[in-house]
């Protein structure tokens, strides 16, 4: 792909950015933004990569998926308003997830520990981590407001945080993990996915391709897994006090 055939590309943001005026969606100074931000990270961080690949250092391997993890965290975060240390929650269930995932992938053989494999595939663990994690903050202040006095029976029947939140957790966790599952589902049949399609517009063979994307999806199903659950268990602590009581909504 050409330089120029990238400019040509432009024309379908600017196809948003015209609909967004003409429904005023008020979405046109993000869609610039975003097409700015997304040029500019890119091709900084790929003259990084391109350092960091060949010094094949395990230092900058680590301190890349580090500030990628707390990039991550600091959105999720920011979609978790209301939520008592979102940050260290976020940025603690996003980091034992790409490590567990990726530890898994290295032992399994999957892929190597070189920079030019964790990082990329440490990308895709953390970036669908902090969906995941923006989409379970949601559901938990949603049900934490809207069923007080469901918890609230519970507690003066003798239960426990964790008892009384227990159906909370789980529906929030059900809800963060649905799109992750309904995405795997569909594979092939809906929709061909991003990796799948570059390798095979980079001329690998489609058989070779399938067999990454596969890997791909068990691998993202397994870390949001593991995300949602951590950070669930931890965030729902949040909403009760010392003496263990539902705290007054802020």
């Amino acid at each position: 792909m050409s330089d120029y055939s990238l400019l040509g590309i432009l024309i379908l943001p600017f196809l948003a950015f015209l609909v967004s005026a003409k429904k005023q969606l008020g979405l046109g100074r993000d869609i610039l933004i975003g097409c700015l931000r997304a040029a500019v990270q890119l091709t900084v961080i790929g003259f990084l990569l391109k350092f960091i690949f060949h010094t094949d250092n395990f230092l900058f391997t680590a301190c890349i998926i580090v500030t990628m993890a707390a990039n991550a965290a600091k959105v999720a975060a920011g979609r978790g308003k209301g939520i008592k240390n979102a940050f260290f929650i976020s940025f603690f269930s996003i980091c034992c997830a790409a490590f567990l995932t990726l530890c898994c992938l290295v032992l399994c053989g999957v892929i190597t520990s070189a920079p030019q494999n964790i990082i990329p595939v440490g990308g895709m663990i953390i970036g669908n981590s902090m969906v995941a994690l923006g989409i379970l903050y949601r559901s938990l202040l949603l049900d934490f407001a809207q069923k007080r006095a469901e918890i609230e029976t519970h507690l003066c029947l003798g239960a426990s945080i964790a008892q009384a939140s227990c159906a909370i957790i789980s529906s929030a966790m059900k809800t963060a993990m649905m799109p992750t599952i309904d995405s795997m589902k569909t594979l092939g049949i809906v929709q061909l996915p991003g990796m799948m399609t570059g390798m095979i517009l980079a001329g690998t063979a489609p058989q070779v391709a399938i067999k990454y994307q596969i890997m791909v999806a068990f691998m993202l199903t397994g870390s949001v897994t593991l995300t949602t659950f951590a950070a669930s268990c931890l965030a729902y602590r949040g909403f009760f006090g010392m003496r263990e009581q539902l705290l007054e909504e802020k």
